[in-house]
C-alpha cells in the first residue's frame, strides 16, 4: 500500500486542529483505562494519599453524575475545542424556536463512531448552541461505565455528561422552570456498528425509552439528524449473519459498549489511522413534538407517539438532505 504523507507546509492552524481531534479521540478510546491504572498505580507509591483522598472524594460525590453533573462552562468555551469544530468542519443548524420554559429530550442521530457532531454541539459552546436557543442548557448521555471509572468522571462531567440511565435523565426532565435538555444518541453503541460512509440506517424501530421518557414528563420530543456523522471514519465490513458482527454484538452484550473496526487517516500521513476524515458534519435541530405528561402511557400510546416521532425525522431528513450531498434516492431505513 502507498503511503500518502502529509506535506510539510500545513499551516499551523491546520496543525493545531489535528492536535485537538487527536487529544479527544485519545480522550474517547484511551483516557478512562488509563485514569483507572493511575488510580491503582498510586497507591503503590509515596503519592498514595492522592488515590485515597479522590476515593473519600469519589465516595461523598457518587451521585453527582446523576444528579446534572458538573459542567464547567469555561472549560467548556476553551480554544481547543473550536480548533477540533474547525478540523472537519461542524456546524448547529436551527429550524424552529424553541421555549427555555421547557425541558426537552433532544434524539440524536445516527450514532457514529464516536459521536463527533453530538460531543462539539453539545457539549463544547463553539456552535453557538446558547446563542441559537437561549436559556438552554444540553446534557448528552453516556454509557454510566465511563462514570465508574477515578479521575475520568470528573472530566466528561467537566463538559455536561451524564449517565445514560433514567434516573440521571428524569432528574433533569422534571426540574421546575424548564431549561435543561437532554440529548440521547437513541440508537446506542450497537448502531455504531452499521456506522460507515452512505449509511443512513438508524436503530430506532424497537428503541422506546426515551418516547416514554418524554411521555412521563411531558418534555416535547426534538428529532436531530447529523448529516456527515457516518462519513467520518470507515469501518471493516460486518454484515449481520457474519462472524465478526457475531462475536461484536456478543461483546457488547457482555460489556455494554459496541468495539467497531473503524479506521480512516493518522496524523502525518492520510493512508490509515484512528483519525477521522475532515468531512463536514452538519447537525440539524428539527421542530419540537409536543408531548401530554402521562406517567402510565399504554403501549398503543407509546407506539403513536413512536411512530409520529419516526415520520418526523424522516421528514427532517428528506427535507434537508440535498443540502447536504446525500443523494435523491437514499432514505432513512429504521431496524
Amino acid at each position: 500500500m502507498k503511503i500518502e504523507f502529509a506535506p510539510a507546509d500545513v499551516p499551523l492552524t491546520r496543525r493545531l486542529q489535528t492536535a485537538a481531534v487527536l487529544q479527544w479521540v485519545f480522550s474517547f478510546l484511551a483516557l478512562a483505562q488509563c485514569c483507572i491504572v493511575l488510580f491503582f498505580v498510586l497507591l503503590f507509591t509515596r503519592f498514595w494519599l492522592i488515590s485515597v483522598l479522590y476515593a473519600v472524594w469519589w465516595f461523598v460525590d457518587w451521585d453527582t453524575p446523576s444528579h446534572g453533573g458538573r459542567r464547567i462552562n469555561f472549560l467548556c468555551n476553551l480554544s481547543i475545542w473550536r480548533y477540533m469544530r474547525d478540523y472537519f468542519p461542524v456546524q448547529l443548524m436551527k429550524t424552529a424556536d424553541l421555549d427555555p420554559q421547557k425541558n426537552y429530550v433532544f434524539g440524536f442521530h445516527p450514532h457514529g463512531i464516536l459521536v463527533a457532531g453530538a460531543f462539539i454541539n453539545f457539549c463544547t459552546q463553539t456552535t453557538g448552541f446558547r446563542k441559537l436557543y437561549p436559556g438552554l442548557s444540553t446534557y448528552l448521555l453516556m454509557l454510566p461505565l465511563w462514570f465508574r471509572a477515578p479521575f475520568f468522571r470528573d472530566y466528561i462531567m467537566f463538559a455536561g455528561l451524564i449517565p445514560s440511565d433514567k434516573e440521571s435523565a428524569s432528574y433533569l426532565l422534571r426540574k421546575p422552570g424548564g431549561g435543561n435538555v437532554v440529548v440521547i444518541a437513541v440508537g446506542g453503541a450497537p448502531e455504531a456498528l452499521d456506522a460507515r460512509p452512505g449509511a443512513y440506517t438508524l436503530l430506532l424501530a424497537n428503541k422506546k425509552g426515551f418516547v416514554k421518557l418524554a411521555m412521563e414528563h411531558g418534555a416535547p420530543l426534538v428529532p436531530v439528524f447529523s448529516f456527515g456523522e457516518n462519513e467520518v471514519f470507515n469501518q471493516v465490513e460486518n454484515p449481520r449473519g457474519t462472524w465478526l458482527r457475531w462475536i461484536q454484538e456478543r461483546l457488547q452484550r457482555i460489556m455494554g459498549i459496541s468495539l467497531p473496526l473503524f479506521h480512516a487517516r493518522g496524523v502525518f500521513q492520510y493512508s490509515f489511522g484512528l483519525m477521522p476524515f475532515r468531512k463536514p458534519i452538519h447537525t440539524v435541530v428539527g421542530k419540537p413534538i409536543m408531548v401530554e405528561k402521562n406517567e402510565k402511557p399504554s403501549d398503543e400510546e407509546l407506539n403513536e407517539l413512536h411512530e409520529r416521532y419516526m415520520d418526523e425525522l424522516s421528514k427532517l431528513f428528506e427535507e434537508h438532505k440535498s443540502k447536504y450531498g446525500v443523494p435523491e434516492d437514499r432514505h432513512l431505513s429504521f431496524v
